[in-house]
């Protein structure tokens, strides 16, 4: 065959597209189970880090978050225990859950029980920031209400600005701010310096120059635990031994992944 002729330069372009291709696609498949531990081991860290505990190296990560998480829960929006398969919490996709009416939603929880032996109830919220989604972790006390710790992140916030809800100076002013007011259920909000809530919840001051964002956090902790009310409401009622005791789930749909969708891969 003529090498200068066009049906060769074709055929030569298409085998090699067709090689690079096989290549490529070899090599995303054999690394694909490394990414997908990374980006886990990543998730872990956070909801560790809404946790106060330090992480380790990484390869130390997914050890020592077993030993803190005890227990994954999915409870619906009337405080009920729904499925506490392993990692049945850590797997659900908030980034579709959220789109769906709170009724509908699967409430993860994953339990947690500290060195001092207290527990500890971490929340994964989902939401939107200036320039893309946010997500976070809340841990929740024993009693149901007072806000032990949070964890923020983001994709694309300004540096400086809305991506300081990363910085542990921000997320630390949640820490013992409460969900519950006079028995009624008041998500925390994040308000300008000087600017106070109308209903009686508590709050924190909004990131100087980064009001959407600080408004995308505010809306998103509303937005994600208020279906967790009655859940809540009976961990203060003393329900908290029914989170590990006699549990009858009913069957629901599950939906198995490979990585954790709280944050963009």
């Amino acid at each position: 065959m003529n090498k200068n002729s066009n049906t060769y330069q074709i055929l030569y372009a298409a085998i090699m597209v067709l090689l690079v291709g096989t290549v490529l696609a070899f090599i995303y498949m054999a690394l694909k189970p490394k990414q997908n531990e990374n980006i886990a081991n990543d998730t872990r860290k956070q909801i560790m880090s809404a946790l106060h505990i330090a992480a380790p190296e990484d390869a130390q990560v997914k050890e020592m978050y077993e030993k803190y998480i005890i227990q994954d829960l999915l409870v619906d929006s009337e405080g009920n225990i729904v499925d506490s398969a392993k990692n049945v919490a850590f797997d659900v996709q908030m980034k579709k859950n959220v789109k769906l009416p709170a009724a509908e939603r699967k409430l993860p929880v994953m339990k947690c029980r500290m060195d001092d032996g207290s527990i500890k109830y971490v929340l994964p919220v989902y939401g939107a920031g200036l320039w893309g989604p946010i997500w976070g972790y809340v841990a929740v006390s024993e009693d149901g209400n007072t806000i032990y710790g949070a964890n923020f992140s983001h994709e694309g916030e300004t540096p400086g600005l809305g991506a300081r809800i990363t910085e542990q100076t921000f997320q630390d002013l949640f820490k013992d701010k409460h969900l519950f007011v006079d028995g009624q259920f008041k998500s925390v909000a994040v308000l300008k310096k000087g600017q106070k809530t109308t209903d009686g919840a508590e709050q924190i001051d909004a990131l100087t120059g980064a009001t959407i964002t600080s408004r995308g956090v505010s809306d998103m902790m509303a937005d994600c635990l208020a279906p967790y009310e009655a859940f809540l409401k009976r961990l203060q009622g003393g329900g908290g031994a029914q989170c590990t005791a006699d549990l009858d789930p009913a069957p629901i749909e599950t939906v198995e992944s490979e990585t954790n969708d709280n944050q963009p891969e």
